[in-house]
């Protein structure tokens, strides 16, 4: 099972790992905070202090075409939070 999906990457994740040392991943909804702080301290090599999760249901989504009504839901997906030690920090971009 791959427990990190994607790094978060906004405008407001980045001012909070700035200031808080923290940041968010989209993470597989079966995943608990055990196993998401054991997948980021094994990727990035870091201390982690405290994981916060958060549960995101799907939205139903309708469409109106001209062979009729479509209705159809985005997927629920699952975001974790994490708080690194002070003085750690991630950096998203060496790799590009």
């Amino acid at each position: 099972m791959e427990i990190l999906i994607k790094p978060i990457v906004t405008e407001k994740m980045t001012s909070q790992g700035e200031k808080f040392n923290r940041y968010g991943f989209l993470v597989d909804r079966k995943a608990n905070k055990l196993q998401i702080k054991k997948a980021v301290e094994d990727l990035y090599g870091v201390n982690v202090e405290s994981v916060n999760t958060i549960n995101y249901g799907g939205k139903t989504k309708t469409r109106y075409t001209k062979s009729g009504v479509n209705n159809g839901r985005t997927a629920a997906t699952k975001k974790a939070v994490v708080t690194l030690a002070k003085g750690e920090t991630i950096d998203f971009y060496s790799n590009i």
